[in-house]
Order: C-alpha cells, then structure tokens, then sequence
C-alpha cells in the first residue's frame, strides 16, 4: 500500500533515546550494498545509531546483532532472500526481544514467509521513509510500526548513500577487463523500477510499470565518494538505464567530464537499444565497458510469453550495431523455459556461438531456469497456471516441471557442470562447449562444430566483473 506522509526526508533530532538498528545484507551479487548504504543515510539522520552487516564478506555482528533495538534484512534478489532465512532464526536466538523487518524488492512479495520466521514488517519500492519510521517508532516517536508495511511507490527526497562502516570496495568484485589487471567497482543507482511489464521479471510485482529517478546531484555524489573510495569502475545497477534517457545521458556525460578515466556498466534493454541507436556512440565516448542486456531466447514463441518487447532478429541487430560501434554486450538468458525443447536448447548454444558471443555470456547464464515468485505476471498464462504448483514457503517459489521430462534433466546437468566448472575456476570456452556437449547428447545427434566466428582470435578481451549478474 502507498504512503500518506510528505515525501520530505526525516529530520535530524535527538531523540530520548536513539534506537541501535542493525542493517544486513547477505548477498548481493559481488558488491558494496547500495542497500544497506542507502537507508543508514536516513536513519543516521533520523537520530538512529545504525550497524551495517555485509555477510557476502564478513561474519554476523553477533554483539550488534544481540544489543540491537531492531534489526532488518536487505532483500534485493531471490538468492538474498532465501539466504536470510537462517540468519533471521540466528538473530532472533541472539536477541529475541528486537523486531525484524525486511526490506527491498523481495520483501513485501514474500512477505507471509518471512512472517512465519518472525519478521514483523516488510517495506518494497521506495522503502527508505517506511523502514526509517518503523525504526524510529521503536523508540516511542512517529507511527505504528505497521502503519506503513507494504510496498511504497511514492517520490523520495534521495539522500546521498552514507557508506560508513561498510567494507572497503576492493573486497568485492573487480572489473577484469581481460588484461590481466583487476579495478576496483564501485555501484550505485540512478533510477529505481521499470516502466516496462515483462511477465518474468520481479521488479513488475513491486512497481507495476513504474519508475523513479535519483536526482543527478545525487549520483554523481554518491560515485564521487566511491571514487575517493578507490573506484576505477562503477556499476549502475538500474533495472534498466534507459528508462528515462533524458536523465541517463545528460548523468554519463556530466561523470565522464568530472572523471575521464572512470569506466562504467549498465543495463539496457534489446529495445532501447534499438529505439535510441543514436546514443550508442555516447556510451562509448563517455567510458561504458559493457552492457548488460536481458536476451533471455532465440525463441520469438517464448519471447512473446514474456513480453520482453523484441524479437530474435532484434538481438541479432544489436550484436550488429555494437559492433560497429565497438561496444561490448553482455546478453543474459533464462535457458530453461517451460517452452523450449532439448533441440531448442542446443539452438539458444547455437545462436550465440554463430553471433560470436561465447566469451561475453557469464557460464551461469547457460542454465538459469525460469522462476515463478509471489505476484508474477507469468501466473496470468494458463499454461503457466498449469505447470505451477503451489506457493513453496521454503524455495519462494511456484516450483514447476517441464511438460518433457528430459528437458530438466538436461537442465539439471548443464548447472551441475557450471558450478563445478565455475568452481575450479574454468574459462568461459571451456564451460561452454561443455554445455553444448551436453545439449547435443541430450537430442540424440553427433556434436556439430560451431561456427568459426564463436572464437575469432582477432577481437579484443571481453571486460566482465568477477562476479557475474544473474536474477
């Protein structure tokens, strides 16, 4: 539900007693939370004393955890929030007179399982001032900690993230840019939900079509910190950067101008990219590494399911122009669909192969498996309504099976071998032709060679973070 409070952030005071909150994070795909930075603003200047916990990097807080007033969970991402779970029975063995909270994209859609585990709030969307005065009442000032429980789409008066305290930016993951250097990455946000609808994605649950931007003073702040921090590379994290193109663009010129040497990455869409070709070039002249960009088929047929917004020969348009360009892309995938056959499977291997993309897609990316969480749109398909099987509290999921048996299995395999690949630390290539290995076995055909153009010797190093992003 929507706020009724001034969008004005809370103002400093001294309260009677300043509540001890505990902010924790654990995990978020290789980088310094922007979620944890976000909201310690607000509650720094509210009054709160306020701890940050980063669990992808270090151990709980247990003495924070245990003294806390009230601590709360970042959920950005489905991985995040089922790795909660046992922290949440920690803390409430730690300290079992503190309230919990959630808050983030995966909070309030999730919010009868993290109920269950004792969590007494959930804030989503622009969850800053519903986080900030859930704590804050805590201290008998402001409303019930109730009173805003839900997702919140109102227009935030952004303050710059307040890192203090968060562990330094080289412990995260690093920029290789394919020359043997590693760069320390920077991250932070320049607008927040999406005006598009896609079935799949979690962000339409939350903002249902709409999107919010931070203030360009803000950001580039917020990088000039990171910056002083030892930031050479930093990651704008939007659902997608050209959203609002009228702010983007204006943002990347004003960051190159201050910092010429700072590179960055984003993520865009297939049709934005189309849609504004005209602007490819200033991604590259303003310092873009590489684009991110959910593909996720080959298939028009399932491409319309999840009303992505383009077709296969969209994509294949895109690999054109960023080559001519100069520009790096980096498709993503959700290669095991309801929809898509074993011969399908080899096909999507195919494609990027024959488009000379092997290097540029993350090995996790070749046995990402659709997910159905709380609210999906994916629920308005009666044939995704057949296949779905009720609410799993557990996996946070609708779990699902492919009307054809073999296709999981081959689904299976396929993630067996990237992580174990991945975990012995095996070049993209490799784990690849593993992978189609693997794909042409399961259709009953001889291994085929790929296409020449999949490892043409004369194109530069592909840049990529060592942590690679996923859903």
């Amino acid at each position: 539900m929507k706020s009724a409070v001034s969008s004005e952030a809370p103002e400093s005071r001294a309260p009677r007693h300043a509540p001890r909150v505990v902010l924790i994070s654990t995990y978020d795909l290789g980088r310094q939370p922007f979620g944890l930075a976000s909201p310690a603003a607000w509650l720094r200047r509210a009054g709160a004393s306020v701890v940050c916990c980063d669990l992808a990097v270090d151990p709980l807080d247990e003495v924070a955890a245990g003294s806390a007033d009230a601590v709360a969970f970042f959920l950005p991402m489905h991985t995040a929030t089922r790795l909660a779970a046992p922290v949440i029975a920690r803390v409430r063995a730690l300290n079992p007179r503190a309230p919990l909270s959630a808050y983030g994209l995966y909070a309030a859609m999730n919010a009868g399982a993290l109920r269950a585990l004792g969590v007494e709030a959930c804030f989503s969307g622009e969850f800053e001032r519903g986080l900030t005065e859930w704590a804050m009442g805590l201290a008998g000032r402001g409303p019930d900690a109730r009173a805003h429980d839900g997702v919140s789409l109102e227009r935030l008066a952004f303050l710059a993230p307040d890192r203090e305290g968060l562990p330094a930016l080289d412990r995260y993951a690093r920029l290789d840019p394919g020359d043997g250097s590693l760069l320390t990455v920077g991250y932070t946000e320049s607008s927040r939900g999406c005006k598009h609808l896609c079935r799949h994605c979690p962000v339409v649950p939350i903002y249902g079509g709409r999107f919010r931007v931070v203030p360009r003073a803000i950001v580039l702040d917020d990088v000039r910190r990171q910056v002083e921090a030892g930031a050479r590379h930093v990651t704008f994290g939007d659902p997608d950067f050209w959203n609002g193109i009228g702010h983007a663009i204006p943002l990347v010129r004003a960051l190159h101008a201050e910092f010429p040497a700072l590179t960055y990455d984003v993520t865009i869409k297939i049709e934005h990219l189309l849609a504004h070709r005209e602007q490819l070039a200033t991604l590259r002249e303003t310092g873009c590494r590489f684009v991110t960009s959910a593909v996720e088929s080959v298939d028009d047929r399932v491409l319309e399911r999840l009303e992505k917004g383009h077709t296969r020969a969209d994509f294949v348009e895109v690999v054109r122009l960023f080559r001519e360009e100069s520009l790096i892309l980096h498709p993503t995938f959700v290669a095991f669909t309801p929809w898509i056959s074993r011969a399908g499977y080899a096909e999507l291997l195919e494609t990027i192969a024959e488009l000379g993309l092997i290097e540029h897609v993350a090995p996790v990316q070749l046995g990402i498996r659709l997910l159905i969480p709380p609210g999906s749109r994916l629920l308005e398909l009666p044939e995704a309504r057949a296949l779905a099987q009720p609410l799993d509290p557990v996996l946070l999921c609708h779990p699902w099976r492919h009307p054809e048996p073999r296709v999981d299995a081959l689904c299976g395999r396929v993630q067996s071998m990237v992580a174990e690949a991945s975990g012995r630390g095996e070049a993209r290539g490799v784990v690849f032709d593993r992978a189609y290995a693997l794909a042409v076995e399961a259709s009953g055909e001889r291994v085929r060679p790929l296409a020449a153009a999949a490892r043409a010797p004369h194109r530069p190093p592909v840049p990529f973070l060592t942590e690679p992003w996923y859903c």
